[in-house]
């Protein structure tokens, strides 16, 4: 049931018509209330307040026509804003930020609020009595209208401001890196020396761990598709039920063959009793990569905006800069949050699932490996990336974290050294590693460049 709603929501949100169709819901409803208003007030407001619309049956026709023809003019002009910068972005940034677009809130917001105005006038509009012997105005209704009317020009000057400034690179790249963080702290919730209890459970044995290797059995998957999520939970209880221990195979964001093993199962015999149907419903597949349990995928957003900023055709390093400091905020947090156990017990204390979780060496090399293949010859992407990596060190507590940090720093001045042809630009890239290096040392001291040289080489 998780996965199905998951998969549903998910689709929900990266969608431009749920909030406009819900407005056009509440328009709808709004339009039969206030015409129901307007028949218990028109006459007390006639005689009370002599309130009334001056220009009768014919004027309010007119000025509701007018609003509603101009609000579904002006949907289809913010129909196509949205759609050329989409266009604009995606070509130069990458098609995956299509979906950040498509989840804009604000977009659907004003999309809505055009399409609600026009249903709104179009349902009064249709209220309004002309013959002689019966005429009703509903002079609240078509106020509310103007009203509705002058709102929605300023929700269209905003969102011209909106797109305006959500089309430029560094909001684009701030957003992405807002959703980054967001999974970093929803998938990573615990700080270090802040651990839940069952952390301090030991690991399995290695006897277990081989045993398991030999005696377990797989379990196929049932189609094709991205892994977008996993319900853990439901893999526990079928765990618990069965009397089994499972191992998934597949961690969020890997793409699932079908007939590919999809989890073991231990001991290997039970096998045939486990309903596998049960078992894959546990799994939501779909046709690209989300951030719901993937915390890779919003790294690959910022790497793939870098990678196309350092190509020849766009030639950005600044924009390539901008990805590299946010993907520092990112692994800074990261490198504070307890890295969660693979290990899922049942309330007996029996291990039952092993559920394999994204570790910081692993977002360490998805961040790093590409941008730093490709900047190579850059300066002064290479120089920030050593800096972003002393950056980072002073956050990670864990040595393999620590040593992850080393091994890319190595390798990136072993880039430079082959790709920076400028003396200058080698020995500032050397210094920077060398700063980096005494920060992710577990001692403090200075140790030497990985060529065993102990001045920077010039060129």
């Amino acid at each position: 049931m998780k996965t199905l709603i998951f998969r549903y929501w998910d689709r929900t949100r990266s969608s431009l018509w749920f909030i406009p169709t819900l407005m056009a819901i509440v328009a709808v409803l709004l339009a039969f209330f206030s015409v129901a208003l307007d028949r218990t007030v028109t006459n007390w407001l006639r005689h009370a307040w002599d309130w009334t619309f001056t220009g009768g049956a014919e004027g309010a026709s007119a000025v509701l026509g007018v609003i509603a023809g101009s609000m579904i003019t002006i949907a289809g002009v913010v129909f196509s804003m949205t759609l050329v910068a989409l266009s604009l972005v995606t070509s130069q940034l990458g098609p995956r930020l299509l979906r950040n677009f498509l989840r804009d809130t604000t977009t659907q917001v004003v999309l809505g609020t055009f399409v609600a105005t026009f249903l709104y006038c179009l349902l009064v509009l249709l209220t309004i009595r002309r013959e002689e012997e019966v005429v009703f105005v509903p002079n609240v209704s078509v106020a509310l209208g103007v009203f509705l009317a002058v709102a929605s020009v300023g929700v269209l000057i905003y969102f011209i401001h909106h797109v305006s400034v959500s089309m430029q690179a560094n909001e684009i790249v701030a957003r992405v890196s807002r959703e980054l963080i967001a999974a970093t702290c929803r998938l990573f919730p615990e700080h270090i020396g802040e651990g839940a209890p069952e952390a301090s459970r030991a690991p399995p044995d290695a006897e277990f761990l081989d045993a398991f290797e030999r005696q377990s059995r797989s379990i196929p998957a049932n189609a094709d598709g991205y892994l977008q999520f996993i319900d853990t939970e439901a893999l526990l209880a079928l765990a618990v039920q069965q009397d089994v221990v499972i191992r998934l195979e597949r961690v969020p964001g890997h793409y699932v063959v079908a007939d590919c093993p999809l989890l073991r199962v231990w001991p290997g015999e039970r096998v045939a009793d486990l309903p596998v149907a049960r078992a894959n419903a546990a799994f939501a597949l779909g046709n690209q990569r989300s951030s719901g349990q993937d915390i890779e995928f919003a790294v690959t957003q910022l790497v793939e905006i870098a990678l196309r900023a350092l190509s020849t055709g766009v030639n950005d390093p600044f924009t390539a800069i901008t990805c590299i400091d946010h993907l520092a905020s990112a692994l800074s947090r990261l490198a504070t949050r307890e890295k969660p156990s693979p290990y899922r017990h049942d309330s007996q204390g029996r291990l039952r699932v092993i559920a394999l979780a994204a570790t910081f060496p692993e977002v360490t090399d998805v961040a790093f490996n590409q941008i730093r293949q490709q900047a190579r010859c850059n300066a002064a992407v290479t120089i920030r990336l050593l800096e972003t990596i002393a950056v980072v060190a002073r956050f990670a507590h864990r040595p393999e974290d620590r040593a992850a940090l080393l091994r890319h720093a190595e390798m990136i001045v072993r880039g430079a050294r082959k790709g920076l042809l400028e003396a200058e630009d080698l020995r500032v890239a050397e210094d920077r590693y060398r700063t980096a290096m005494q920060l992710c040392s577990a001692t403090g001291d200075v140790p030497p460049c990985p060529s065993g040289q102990t001045e920077p080489r010039h060129l």
